[in-house]
């Protein structure tokens, strides 16, 4: 409202007043009382325009705090929201770090301790009864490196000394896995079996004897459904790199399934180039048990250019029972004349998981981690299985007396936990032309061996 306008109804307001007939009786306003009256109205007028100030200054106020207080607002909301930790920890055994960008760390390790006995013919002289060791004591870690690679790396301190077990980096892309450093060769199921998930304290008689070991080299393989490939060249272990052995391996498997029921078969080839006329190759076995010494087959050294192996891998996993046999050629191609000398071992064994729900793992070619349905914690008792199997060596050919063993073994393996074991082993070594002979010179007989495996892993 104008102070013009607000007059002119003051104005008006006065006229009419003055204007309107008094009946009761006649009023005279004078000028003094006008002037009175003008200056009333003019002191209002000045109050109205003070207060309209004071409200348009407050409005002011207001909105510049409105505005301040909006700008205060944009920017809290402009400042980025704090990232998720990208860091995932799951537990694998032992705490599994995943981080961004393909990053991943877990550390690993095993230990295995055995205890039992051996009980061989008195008059062999040779050394039994009761032993034990720490069988395996193993640290390292493992994971993955941004753009598909990857490294594994493990030391061994059993037996009073540090070894390597496996020690390489690898690369991955899609079906297509290439490794370099010092890993397994592609010889047999039983050997490329973790020692953590075997049947048996120890693994078949002639994966030992004919000298199955880590070596260093560089590996590919190939899985795409139901078909493994692998192939390497391969030089000598950590512990022999002086040596100029070089050689190669391949292995090709099938692994198809019929519903539940995971079959397996496969073959292996392998040759080792010796390449050193001073060099010497040995074949010999413990009877089932690590913790003695004592071999009684045994070929000795033998002179030797070369080896040559081949061997034949079945097995099939159906809910709580399992099978599997293996079958390896090994020939040593010897200096001279001679006939070569061709040595073969085999095993044939079946299972069956006591315990309701429980069956063996199988993964990528090999028998893999048994989880128990039912762990010690969850209110279960874990996996019991038991397990017969037939092992056969044969270290007599062209002229090489090694002796034979037959072993009819047991087992009884009790899985708490995925990740902790105790293992009862039985067998009865029957031999024929042992390097020892008993009374009257007898080199067939039997040993009994029994042994215990308590064992962790992480």
């Amino acid at each position: 409202m104008t102070r013009k306008y607000r007059l002119t109804v003051a104005a008006a307001a006065l006229s009419c007043t003055m204007a309107t007939p008094l009946y009761a009786q006649s009023v005279t306003v004078s000028a003094e009382e006008l002037s009175a009256m003008r200056a009333q109205l003019s002191a209002m007028n000045a109050r109205i325009d003070q207060l309209e100030g004071e409200l348009a200054a407050a409005k002011a106020a207001n909105d510049a705090q409105d505005a301040t207080i909006a700008a205060q607002a944009e920017a809290v909301a402009a400042i980025p929201a704090p990232k998720e930790p990208t860091t995932k920890i799951s537990w694998k055994g032992a705490p599994a770090l995943e981080g961004e960008g393909g990053w991943s760390f877990k550390p690993r390790g095993r230990l295995m301790y055995d205890v039992g006995f051996t009980s061989a013919p008195e008059p062999t002289g040779r050394e039994d009864g009761f032993g034990n060791e720490v069988r395996r004591a193993r640290l390292g870690v493992e994971g993955d490196i941004p753009g598909g690679f990857g490294y594994k790396f493990e030391l061994d301190f059993a037996g009073n000394e540090v070894e390597a077990a496996d020690a390489y980096l690898s690369y991955s892309d899609g079906p297509l896995e290439i490794i370099v450093g010092h890993q397994n060769n592609f010889q047999s199921l039983e050997e490329l079996t973790s020692s953590l998930h075997t049947t048996f304290i120890e693994r078949a008689a002639f994966t030992d004897a004919f000298g199955f070991e880590r070596r260093i080299g560089a590996s590919a393989t190939y899985k795409n459904g139901i078909v493994l490939a692998q192939a390497g060249l391969f030089t000598d272990n950590f512990a022999d790199t002086e040596s100029k052995n070089r050689g190669a391996d391949a292995r090709f498997v099938l692994m198809p399934k019929s519903g539940k029921t995971q079959f397996h078969l496969g073959g292996s080839i392998h040759y080792n180039n010796i390449d050193d006329p001073a060099a010497t190759v040995r074949y010999r076995q413990r009877p089932l048990v690590h913790f003695t010494s004592e071999r009684f087959i045994n070929t000795g050294n033998l002179a030797a250019d070369s080896e040559f192996g081949l061997g034949l891998e079945g097995a099939v996993v159906s809910g709580p029972f399992h099978a599997a046999a293996e079958g390896y050629w090994q020939k040593v191609n010897t200096p001279g004349a001679g006939a070569d000398p061709t040595f073969f071992g085999g095993y044939a064994e079946a299972g069956i998981y006591l315990t309701k729900g429980d069956t063996r793992g199988y993964k990528s070619g090999k028998f893999d981690r048994t989880k128990p349905a039912n762990p010690v914690g969850s209110g279960g008792i874990g996996s019991l299985q038991f397990n017969l199997r037939y092992d056969f060596l044969d270290l007599n050919d062209a002229g090489i007396l090694g002796g034979k063993q037959d072993a009819f073994l047991a087992s009884l393996v009790w899985k708490p936990t995925a990740y902790t074991l105790f293992a009862l082993n039985y067998g009865a070594l029957k031999y024929d032309d042992a390097v020892y002979a008993a009374a009257g010179g007898d080199t067939s007989y039997t040993v009994d061996a029994f042994g215990l495996r308590a064992q962790i892993d992480f």
